[in-house]
Order: structure tokens, then sequence, then C-alpha cells
């Protein structure tokens, strides 16, 4: 290979480079300026809402103290919760309620929050297979 046909190779190279570096850097400036696609559907004041007919059932269950003071509960047998009663539930509130929800997936992600946030702040025991 000559000399020349080598230098053409690497001007090639870098041309080649060049131009990609160019277009990849102009579309993530691009994309960076777009708005991020809403994740979701469900409005603050609707999450609210669930949240406070998620306590309901709670306490509906005996699964809340009458007062509010850290003490162990006296629960005497044990109480287990199931996240598609508890998510059926909501569902039916929510429709008597007037919230209009898109996507049941919606009320789903509000259910994991919520018992992941209880289990974060030690507010729920052992998983139902373990008692």
């Amino acid at each position: 290979m000559s000399g020349i046909t080598v230098l053409f190779a690497v001007i090639a190279a870098l041309a080649v480079f060049a131009i990609a570096a160019g277009t990849v850097g102009r579309e993530a400036r691009r994309l960076d300026a777009v708005a991020p696609r809403v994740v979701y559907q469900i409005e603050q004041d609707e999450v609210e809402n669930l949240l406070r007919e998620h306590l309901n059932w709670m306490a509906s269950k005996g699964l809340q103290p009458e007062k509010p003071v850290d003490q162990v509960q006296n629960i005497s047998e044990p109480v287990v919760v199931d996240e598609d009663t508890l998510t059926a539930h909501l569902l039916a509130r929510a429709a008597a309620r007037g919230i209009e929800v898109i996507d049941d997936v919606d009320i789903v992600h509000v259910v994991e929050a919520h018992l992941a946030y209880f289990a974060a702040i030690g507010a729920v025991g052992p998983h139902a297979e373990s008692v």
C-alpha cells in the first residue's frame, strides 16, 4: 500500500468519525430539549384519595391502632393483606368516588408504592408463607 492510500484512508476514517460524532451530538441535544414523556396518568389529589381509601381499608381490617403511638400492636390473629384484593377494593372505591382511572395499572402502582412505604418504615410483618 502506498503512503497516499494510507493517508486517504486515515482522512476518510476521521471524516466518518467527525460526521457521526456531530450527528450523535446534535440528536442528543435535540432530545434533551424535548420534554420527558408522561409516565403517570393519575392526578395528585386522586392519589391522595386512593391512599386515604387504602388507610380506611386497613382500619376496617383492624390494621390500624386506635391511638397513633409508637408501640407494638396486640393483634391476636394474623391478618393477611392480599394486594389483589386491595387493588380491587381501590378500583371499586375509585369508581364510587368518581375518580377516572384510565389504566388499572395506575392503581396497582399506588398499592405497590404504599405497601413498599409501609415495609420501609417497618409497619408490616412477615410474608404470609413464613407465618
